[in-house]
């Protein structure tokens, strides 16, 4: 059965002394704290001669309550003279919750630390871009360098083994718009401009735009963790040693194939959607399926083609520069993977859009509205 830690009060000649007894141990005292704590009376001793034994935590607690009382302690055995003295050492009377600043202070200070913080990302990412086309010009004053056979996996990585993801949601996404839109556009009687609209947003924007988004949430992280677990391994620093430059091996391959293999994707994806668009005009339109990919060609002009073939390799490059620098800043330990990985598909995810909105205006400028 536990014993517990307890105490007395007793008065002689006008001077009151605590008597504790029992184990002053972290698993007796349990009981004994909280009645110190609500203690409020004069002490002038602490008698601790009835203590069985004593731990850093009993003679924290008879210290503090020593310490609010101005008591002195008595009965000290030679451990226990030996424990008041460190805990006494250590007392501090800091708050044990700061004080929390203003408003304005925490903002301002906030503020300027995210500043910070991106201004020396621009800085390493433009040095990461850097070093990149120094590696890119070493490769094409030395061809025999470049490595074919990692260009090609990673091509088969990037685009053919998401083939089937790409492909499916290319489908649904074909047949939402053609369904949404067909609901709406027949309330103006004008349902056959379903055609126009499947057609010209695929090709334009959702085809290469959503094949962007998960190609940096499949191979942007994948390119992450790939190069951050070599990092954090010191892979990375045994190519450096023994003269295989990273850039070369690693990088390079994998935005190579990104380049590559985002408008084939993108093209793949767009056809898929219109596919899919056509097969809800078969079924809630009445549109035949091949008079419906016959109006496409009729209805969308050649420069959607063109316009989203052009943004589909500057997305590939994007996707991949940012999955290959964030596995190039591991550090640490195995955490520090998950975090890149996760900023390497918010960054690529967030410039993809941003630079998607650019180009929607820039194409506009030019007339390929």
């Amino acid at each position: 059965m536990r014993e517990w830690a307890d105490f007395s009060v007793e008065e002689r000649g006008g001077r009151v002394t605590v008597s504790i007894t029992g184990p002053l141990v972290v698993s007796g005292i349990g009981l004994l704290d909280p009645q110190l704590r609500d203690y409020s009376e004069s002490v002038q001793f602490v008698d601790i001669s009835g203590a069985t034994s004593v731990d850093t935590v009993g003679a924290w607690i008879v210290h503090r309550f020593a310490e609010e009382h101005g008591a002195e302690i008595v009965g000290a055995s030679e451990v226990a003279e030996v424990l008041l003295e460190a805990v006494e050492e250590s007392a501090s009377t800091a708050a044990i919750i700061p004080p929390r600043p203003y408003i304005f202070g925490r903002v301002t200070e906030h503020v300027g630390k995210k500043v910070v913080e991106f201004l020396a990302g621009l800085r390493k990412n433009i040095g990461f871009l850097g070093a990149l086309l120094i590696a890119f010009g070493s490769v094409m004053l030395h061809p025999r360098r470049f490595r074919m056979k990692a260009l090609v996996r990673q091509m088969e990585l990037v685009g053919v083994s998401s083939l089937p993801i790409i492909g499916l949601m290319s489908f649904l996404i074909g047949i939402v718009i053609a369904q949404q839109g067909a609901v709406q556009l027949q309330q103006f009687g004008a349902e056959t401009l379903t055609v126009n609209l499947v057609g010209r947003i695929t090709l334009r924007e959702l085809g290469v735009l959503m094949t962007a988004i998960m190609v940096a949430g499949r191979s942007g992280s994948a390119f992450a963790a790939q190069i951050g677990t070599m990092q954090l391994t010191e892979e990375i620093d045994a190519m450096r040693t023994i003269g295989v430059s990273p850039m070369e091996a690693l990088v390079i391959p994998r935005i190579l194939a990104a380049v590559i293999m985002m408008p084939l994707l993108g093209f793949y994806a767009s056809v898929v959607a219109i596919i899919g668009g056509a097969v809800i005009g078969d079924v809630m339109l009445g549109i035949p399926f091949l008079t419906f990919l016959a109006r496409v060609q009729e209805v969308v002009p050649m420069y959607d083609f063109y316009v989203g073939m052009l943004k589909a390799p500057v997305f590939g490059l994007i996707i991949a520069l940012s999955g290959c620098y964030q596995g190039m800043q591991v550090k640490g330990n195995a955490e520090e993977v998950g975090l890149r990985t996760t900023m390497a598909v918010v960054q690529a995810i967030f410039m993809v859009i941003v630079l998607d909105a650019f180009f929607a205006v820039f194409f506009t400028e030019l007339g390929w509205g």
